[in-house]
């Protein structure tokens, strides 16, 4: 088949090399080059590259609103475009110009989840089965008719980050599916049922500062939902400190007790969580044994 694949980050790249190797993808669009780091230094997407690699062109526009925009992809003629994670909003011009449609591959099983983070908010939430869907694009936010769904569960200490990178791979595999049942006949679009639709917003620093008076399960699903970003945060020994790894363990006091401190254990509203990696600021990730080492802590501090 025929396509055009617009896509931005490292998500949507397993997906690009799939198509590649069994399609023809005529195009890939992509967000602008952008300013990366302290030195803000212009660096390309990863499906850029990943395009570059695979000797595909590589259309960059600011705008898919635009006249400009518009008239580069009509040139492709595409019978289908491919869509995963590409940041802009396709006007109706750009979603009624394939003979197939624009296709979706999105990072929950809709109409759950909706929206910017789906695969953060499901480990955030303590999800244990998430997935990935297909669905026909329209003008609303994900609000699509839904094609294929695959479903995988969660590990319990697997974090966002893990768990992005498994869905990427199968969605890759479904889309793969989902554009031979099309262009076979053999797959009914069905509508999404509104009344268990659920949105998310953007995940941003205002999550990360860890309140040890929730639940164990909650904290520990904070720490594994905000890596690989933006991190959980505490403080501990007076030292701000990103959360890189925990487990739920054993033990039960005062929320923001340290309960012990090898191995270090802190208690929460319910129950207790055992911090295993942690990165103070301006210094590299180390293991809880190692920062406890080279600091006076003691069972009894409290972290609040």
């Amino acid at each position: 088949m025929k396509l055009v694949f617009m896509g931005t980050p490292d998500f949507a790249v397993p997906a690009l090399e799939q198509l590649a190797a069994r399609h023809e993808v005529v195009a890939v669009f992509t967000q602008p080059d952008k300013p990366v780091g302290r030195k803000q230094i212009l660096t390309p997407p990863d499906v850029k590259v990943c395009a570059q690699k695979l000797n595909i062109p590589v259309c960059q526009p600011g705008s898919m609103k635009t006249d400009e925009a518009q008239n580069q992809l009509k040139s492709f003629a595409p019978e289908v475009i491919v869509v995963a994670a590409y940041g802009q909003i396709l006007p109706k011009a750009v979603l009624d110009l394939p003979k197939y449609g624009c296709v979706n591959i999105h990072g929950s099983l809709l109409p759950k989840y909706r929206g910017a983070s789906p695969i953060q908010q499901a480990v955030l939430n303590g999800d244990r089965v998430t997935g990935v869907t297909t669905m026909l694009m329209d003008v609303g936010l994900d609000t699509g008719d839904i094609l294929l769904t695959r479903e995988t569960e969660i590990g319990e200490n697997e974090t966002a980050a893990e768990l992005f990178d498994r869905l990427s791979v199968l969605g890759g595999e479904l889309i793969l599916e989902t554009l031979d049942a099309l262009e076979q006949g053999a797959v009914t679009p069905r509508k999404q049922d509104e009344a268990l639709a659920t949105h998310t917003s953007k995940i941003d620093k205002s999550y990360s500062p860890i309140d040890f008076t929730q639940p164990a399960s909650a904290v520990h699903n904070l720490i594994r939902g905000l890596y690989s970003w933006p991190m959980a945060t505490a403080v501990i020994g007076g030292k701000r400190v990103k959360v890189h790894k925990a487990r739920l363990s054993q033990g039960s006091g005062k929320a923001g007790t340290l309960l012990s401190v090898k191995p270090l254990v802190v208690a929460c509203g319910e129950g207790a969580v055992e911090l295993l990696e942690i990165q103070p600021e301006g210094k590299k990730k180390m293991t809880a044994a190692a920062f406890a080492a080279g600091h006076k802590l003691q069972a009894g501090d409290n972290l609040l």
